[in-house]
This record gives C-alpha cells, sequence and structure tokens, in this order.
C-alpha cells in the first residue's frame, strides 16, 4: 500500500466541515445596525486599503465581523473604532459578502 492510499483513506474518515464562517455575534449585529454601513477606498501610506465604518455594535462583534472579512478577502487588516481596515481594494468583494450577510451597505468611491 501507497503512503498516497493511506492519506486519501484518511481523508475519507474524516467529519466533512461546512465552511460557514458565520459567527453568532455577527447575526446579532445585524438587527442592532440601523445605518448602513459605508464600504469606501481609501489610501495609507500610498496603499489602498478597503474601509468599512459606520458599525454599531460591540467591540467583539466588530471583531468578529473584522475576522470573516479578512479571511474572505486573503488580506490583513485591523479593526477599531466602529471602523475596519482591510489592506488591499476589495470594495466589490467586501460590499458582495456583506449583502449577502444581511447588512445594508453604502458605496462609497466606487468607479
Amino acid at each position: 500500500m501507497d503512503w498516497k492510499d493511506k492519506l486519501n483513506g484518511l481523508k475519507s474518515e474524516l467529519p466533512q466541515v461546512e465552511e460557514s464562517p458565520e459567527i453568532a455575534p455577527v447575526k446579532a449585529a445585524k438587527k442592532r445596525q440601523v445605518e448602513p454601513l459605508r464600504v469606501e477606498l481609501d489610501k495609507r501610506n500610498g496603499k489602498p486599503a478597503t474601509l468599512v465604518t459606520e458599525f454599531q455594535g460591540t467591540d467583539d462583534e466588530l471583531k468578529d465581523l473584522a475576522k470573516i472579512l479578512k479571511i474572505k478577502c486573503g488580506a490583513g487588516g485591523s479593526s477599531r473604532d466602529g471602523e475596519i481596515l482591510v489592506q488591499g481594494d476589495f470594495r466589490v468583494k467586501i460590499t458582495g459578502i456583506l449583502q449577502e450577510m444581511g447588512f445594508k451597505v453604502k458605496k462609497i468611491n466606487f468607479k
């Protein structure tokens, strides 16, 4: 038996996990969010950065939402004071993700 066969046998034994980074606190934040989230492009030290502002929720909910956005975009970033910063120009992608999650979005600086 080859090592590849053993590996494939182990893969079939693993439980299948549904890939859904939807976190419960983010669901609660959607209910509190009255104003639409603003998604805009900003330049930080000459490099593009996507900003999501006007988030109404707790710091934990903000961090959870930032984590989801950064994972789906495959980029770094930060979150503080009701603002999420994702490194790179991901305006269109982040807008789609937020709308898919049920948030209202206001697009700023879109071409």
